[in-house]
């Protein structure tokens, strides 16, 4: 009779171990660390587009060309702001 085990016996113990503990510390702060994400995206995305919304931007000569790029998640950002209706005439994502 052999002895069958499952797959995650694979790795040796302490491998396994290491991963709870990662697993064990990490796990409360997800949620933080991914609305902290979110933030800052939000921020690059206000500075990125600061210019078309009428907002003094020194930095808009480097973010210019990255609007295009960045168009497409436009919407879900403009909405999550609290803007029901795009702010440009150029772009129909309304």
């Amino acid at each position: 009779m052999e002895n069958a085990q499952p797959p995650e016996s694979t790795q040796p113990w302490w491998q396994r171990f290491v991963a709870g503990l990662n697993e064990f510390y990490h796990a409360p702060y997800r949620q933080t660390m991914a609305r902290a994400a979110r933030d800052e995206e939000d921020f690059f995305m206000l500075l990125m587009f600061a210019e078309s919304l009428g907002i003094d931007n020194p930095a808009s000569f480097y973010t210019l060309e990255l609007q295009p790029l960045f168009l497409e998640n436009f919407h879900e950002w403009h909405t999550r702001m609290g803007m029901d209706r795009c702010p440009f005439d150029h772009v129909g994502c309304c």
